[in-house]
């Protein structure tokens, strides 16, 4: 199903209708600032417009939908300030929840992150910025679930929709894909080896060296 499609609806046409409106913004079909319009969504979706407004709540939550007392619910625009405040969480939290996950060595989430890698080399190819980000995100969440800590993971989970719309700004002003799947290769690198602290370093350098880079290019 595309936004301009037709699907077949699984069990939960909320999941569906979620995932096709982030799937909208992260490829710039859904433009940021763009209203929302529950009617019009429904119309494109096929839809009734329970799913829609369900769907836009849960984007809401996760940052990559406003709602305005007025203007009712839009496209989140990304700013600096947005950007300091997600990655300065992330520069708290997600070093060490990597350092973590190495030492308990599960290797099925050295090998979901590893797939993760492969998969970008053709997203890249194909410069398909919302391909990219999902498996970024994947990438990340790999390598910081394992940490032991239910509440770390999920507060860095609640991050996940608004690094992803990041990422995407980043992206477009600097297309840097390769020089982070470089990064992220030391640090699978570095994982794989059972060094946790030169994973956490390199994941901290890796997440400050972006947030450097999305400050230049939208501005304080």
């Amino acid at each position: 199903m595309t936004m301009s499609g037709t699907f077949s609806l699984p069990a939960s046409r909320t999941e569906v209708v979620l995932e096709e409106i982030r799937r909208g913004i992260l490829t710039r079909e859904l433009l940021p600032g763009q209203p929302l319009v529950e009617a019009e969504l429904a119309a494109k979706l096929g839809v009734s417009k329970t799913p829609v407004r369900e769907a836009l709540k849960v984007l809401s939550n996760s940052g990559l939908v406003t709602f305005s007392p007025y203007k009712g619910a839009s496209v989140c625009v990304v700013d600096s300030e947005l950007a300091k405040a997600v990655y300065d969480v992330r520069l708290v939290l997600e070093p060490e929840a990597v350092r973590r996950t190495v030492e308990r060595r599960d290797p099925a989430l050295l090998e979901d992150a590893a797939e993760a890698l492969k998969e970008a080399s053709a997203a890249i190819s194909d410069r398909d910025q919302a391909a990219l980000s999902l498996l970024n995100r994947r990438f990340h969440r790999a390598l910081y679930s394992g940490c032991g800590n239910p509440l770390l993971v999920s507060i860095l989970d609640d991050l996940k929709d608004r690094a992803a719309l990041i990422s995407i700004v980043g992206w477009e002003a600097n297309p840097s894909w390769r020089k982070e799947w470089n990064e992220h290769k030391a640090i699978l690198a570095a994982a794989k080896k059972g060094d946790a602290q030169t994973a956490s370093d390199l994941l901290r350098n890796h997440v400050a060296d972006f947030l450097a880079r999305i400050v230049a290019a939208i501005g304080d």
